[in-house]
């Protein structure tokens, strides 16, 4: 007898809908997984007939035993077809109504004694399912929550495998109350209250928060550059509930266990020894890297130079594109990374160029920055200097709170969300060529200044357009319709950065 039971599989971060055939018949006794199947999915065969021998199944194995999974061109990997497989050989024995699963999805991973453990990327998988029209789904009780997060599709916990099956093989299944999923937070924020100080860095800070800019800050140790960045995520607008569905999804197929939505944006900060697998995604087996665990939030990058070349020089398709693009002999993946770039380094090996009695040779310091790409550097919107923090600015009051500086943020992104309809995009950072011209054409003295930095600086036309992208959020921040001569003033002043390069 022939079944058909359905679950997912997840491949980067999308969910991919799997339909795990059972076929029983009479022969030499015989177990055939078919499909693209790794080790650990063949190895299910142990789990299952233990699961269905320890909870009473009185399963035959003495015949020709075949499961297919299609498609068969999709790879497979992971624990997660256990109870669908299981439950597929039981419908193909009679024990479950075969076309009471035609619209049902079976997620989870058995145990020994039949008991449901929780598996990774249910989100994903629920996504899915809605978007493929299933009604139902059973998955493990501890990925309840997680699962109860996707509106219009009924999710039915269960702790072991005669619950599945129960709840699997009903005409009439039990359902789930609707609820809110909640947001997850993370506790308070750092709040620019704690930055002594620092009038033009933090100047700097509120404009790439604005605007979604990228920004790079250049001073000495301990002049506060950790400590600003780490403050981005609290000026920041809260995460939509669109945005907060994305980056959980991500963080579901990442691995992570989820009790709801993520609250917080993301705030991501990897060492400066990770490779660029790692730092964009990718591996043997493809999976998300920090630009897609930032995605919607923050990619922090400490001592910059410090980074694998590779590393760094492949970040330059996700900043530019705002995803990652994975290609392997069985297909291409594309991963989110809509990420904003914070980077601290510093002005030299030693760090005290320009502030202290610096040992560097020039040889020395024009290695330690040629470590940085100039497309790299061309790619950061504003490049700050950080000047040391004197003891009466320590002693001083506190700063600004982030809270009057996150309404300033989110007045000047309300206005770039009402020129969508022309723009197409939500972020001064993101507007393209055509959209630039039309709403950030700068008056007669922006053009002047313009027309110097390329012609006497060396401005290249990405640098010319990013600094006009920066103009157009400065005059948001000011409510200006119109782009001034001071906004390209100050969008230029931003990209002299004190290395020599524009």
């Amino acid at each position: 007898m022939l079944a058909t039971s359905l679950t997912a599989a997840v491949l980067g971060v999308e969910a991919h809908l799997v339909r795990v055939e059972a076929d029983t018949a009479s022969g030499f006794p015989k177990f055939t997984m078919l499909g693209l199947a790794d080790s650990s999915i063949k190895e299910s065969e142990g789990r299952i007939r233990a699961a269905l021998r320890n909870c009473g199944y009185e399963f035959k194995w003495d015949r020709r035993i075949t499961v297919s999974m299609a498609p068969a061109s999709l790879r497979k990997m992971g624990s997660s077809y256990d109870l669908a497989t299981a439950v597929g050989l039981l419908a193909a024995d009679g024990a479950v109504e075969p076309g009471r699963l035609a619209d049902v999805l079976l997620v989870g991973e058995l145990a020994l004694d039949g008991a449901l453990r929780p598996v990774t990327g249910v989100l994903p998988m629920m996504l899915m399912a809605r978007r493929q029209g299933l009604r139902a789904a059973v998955v493990p009780a501890a990925n309840a929550a997680e699962a109860a997060i996707v509106e219009g599709i009924d999710v039915h916990p269960a702790v072991s495998l005669p619950e599945a099956v129960g709840l699997a093989g009903s005409a009439v299944r039990p359902s789930t109350p609707a609820r809110a999923a909640p947001r997850i937070a993370h506790g308070a924020l750092p709040d620019m209250a704690d930055v002594r100080g620092q009038p033009v860095a933090r100047r700097a800070l509120e404009i790439a928060a604005a605007g979604g800019h990228n920004v790079v800050f250049i001073g000495p140790p301990g002049s506060g550059k950790t400590m600003l960045a780490r403050r981005v995520p609290g000026i920041l607008p809260p995460l939509t509930v669109e945005e907060a569905v994305e980056t959980t999804a991500i963080y579901s197929a990442w691995g992570a266990r989820l009790e709801g939505l993520l609250g917080d944006r993301p705030f991501r900060s990897p060492h400066h020894t990770t490779s660029d697998a790692a730092l964009v995604g990718g591996g043997t087996i493809p999976r998300p890297g920090e630009v897609s665990l930032a995605h919607n939030g923050v990619l922090f990058l400490d001592e910059l130079p410090e980074f694998r070349r590779n590393a760094l020089e492949a970040l330059r398709q996700p900043l530019e594109e705002r995803t990652v693009t994975i290609a392997r002999s069985r297909g291409t993946l594309k991963l989110p990374a809509r990420f904003q770039l914070v980077a601290a380094m510093n002005p030299c090996p030693c760090g005290l160029l320009g502030h202290a009695a610096c040992a560097c040779t020039p040889g020395a310091v024009r290695r330690y920055r040629s470590r940085i790409s100039g497309p790299l550097l061309d790619r950061m919107d504003l490049q700050v200097e950080v000047a040391p923090v004197g003891y009466v600015e320590m002693t001083g009051p506190p700063g600004e709170p982030s809270a009057a500086v996150a309404a300033r943020v989110g007045s000047a992104r309300h206005r770039q969300r009402l020129r969508h309809d022309v723009t197409e995009v939500s972020l001064n950072s993101e507007l393209p060529p055509r959209a630039l011209r039309e709403v950030a054409a700068p008056d007669a003295e922006g053009e002047t200044l313009l027309r110097g930095a390329m012609e006497k600086f060396g401005l290249s036309a990405r640098g010319h357009d990013r600094a006009l992208r920066v103009a157009r959020t400065l005059a948001d921040l000011e409510g200006a319709s119109r782009i001034a001569g001071r906004h390209v003033a100050e969008a230029l002043h931003f990209r002299a950065l004190g290395t020599g390069r524009p």
